[in-house]
């Protein structure tokens, strides 16, 4: 008798989802005999899971074979496309950031930037899948994007000239001797060792060892997980990086730093924005916590999720949310995001000539240097810089570079006392 009360709840519930089932199949087999045209049962199936996933979040979704292919290739750094990372943000087709040396980095779209339409169709309700499908096709094919952003008065138009997108991850170079830059642009399949020799390239360029680095992680929209517990490693000797949370065993999972490898204790900055996103935010997190970096710019994306590829048995896949992440200090990122030590927002940087000012050496009958010999000419304070062009227009980057120099200022000063 105790053995039927305690299976009542469990076969109330199998009843209920058999039944459930059983309105399923019974709407299919109807669409399928009167729908006024003929439909391909595996049409009708991909919909039906399309529609089960878009009741779920913004990043569950499920892949076509097509789309399933294309998702692999992604993560290796070669695609066909625009070269934007979308989602759904509060119903509305949103770009978490454009990937840089892509045709919509080049023709302005940013970071938050709304897709109202691709081409002649309406973004609304429409799934991530079904606009990646509509904004991908042949190199060199136009393609026409309406966009609106807070700046716009109306929504506007991009024709916009689709590429295969070749994306390098990680590039280097030093900005003055000593201070090296370091640029992230996605994590792919082998960031982390191109981001190990990059490294070594700086350390080469600068005598054997750096007085600090910039890491640029803005507008990287995130990619592969292991790739951003490698490279917060890197930069970690110990500690907690990242911890994940969800219902089953398998994504209880908790990532740490190791001795081996880690890189010199040389003071850094991180530098992020509203286009970084999820792996970014990772990165981004740890070493804030872990007191490893300061974090300079402004509030990034908010992509706490984690979400699993799980092939399926025609070849398509299904990407499903299965886990929340944590920062070491058991923050979720979600919707929140990374919130920076200092706000640093992008500003339009005008250099001015100093004012004419008469000096001492100006004046009648003034003192002369004792051995009358020429004064020394006034130092060159570009001569130990390498910075490019625009650099000097990209003011997080130079406040970065600013912060850099100072802690070395503040610490010699500190050693003297």
């Amino acid at each position: 008798m105790s053995t039927g009360q305690v299976n009542r709840p469990a076969t109330a519930e199998a009843t209920s989802q058999y039944q459930d089932l059983e309105l399923f199949t019974d709407v299919l087999s109807i669409v399928r005999k009167s729908y006024v045209e003929e439909v391909e049962i595996r049409d009708l199936i991909h919909g039906a899971i399309n529609g089960m996933l878009a009741n779920l979040d913004p990043h569950s979704s499920f892949m076509p074979p097509e789309m399933y292919r294309e998702m692999r290739i992604d993560t290796r750094g070669e695609f066909g496309g625009l070269g934007i990372e979308i989602t759904i943000r509060d119903g509305v087709l949103t770009i978490v950031s454009p990937i840089e040396d892509t045709p919509a980095f080049r023709e302005g779209l940013q970071a938050g930037d709304q897709i109202i339409k691709i081409e002649d169709k309406f973004t609304k309700d429409m799934t991530i899948m079904d606009a990646v499908k509509l904004m991908r096709g042949p190199r060199g094919a136009e393609i026409t994007i309406t966009v609106m952003r807070d700046s716009f008065d109306k929504p506007l138009d991009f024709t916009i000239v689709r590429e295969i997108i070749k994306v390098k991850s990680v590039k280097a170079r030093t900005l003055e001797d000593g201070y090296g830059y370091l640029r992230i642009a996605q994590f792919q399949e082998r960031t982390a060792e191109d981001l190990h020799d990059s490294l070594d390239l700086l350390r080469e360029e600068n005598g054997g060892e750096l007085k600090g680095l910039i890491l640029d992680m803005r507008n990287n929209p995130g990619g592969l997980l292991d790739q951003a517990v490698e490279v917060a490693d890197t930069f970690q000797a110990e500690g907690l990086i990242v911890y994940t949370e969800g219902r089953e065993d398998g994504s209880q999972m908790k990532f740490v730093a190791h001795q081996k490898g880690t890189e010199p204790p040389y003071p850094m900055v991180v530098l992020i924005n509203g286009g970084s996103a999820s792996a970014s935010e990772i990165v981004a997190g740890a070493l804030q916590d872990q007191d490893r970096a300061i974090i300079l710019g402004t509030q990034s994306f908010g992509k706490g999720s984690v979400q699993t590829i799980i092939p399926l048995s025609d070849e398509s896949g299904l990407r499903l949310t299965t886990a929340r992440y944590y920062t070491p200090n058991g923050t979720s990122i979600q919707a929140r995001g990374i919130v920076p030590d200092i706000i640093v927002k992008p500003v339009e940087v005008k250099e001015l000539q100093d004012v004419v000012h008469f000096r001492e050496k100006d004046l009648k009958n003034h003192f002369e240097t004792p051995g009358n010999g020429e004064p020394e000419a006034e130092p060159e304070p570009e001569k130990a810089h390498r910075l490019e062009g625009g650099d000097r227009d990209d003011y997080p980057l130079m406040r970065a570079l600013d912060l850099l120099k100072g802690w070395h200022i503040l610490r010699d000063l500190n050693r003297a006392a």
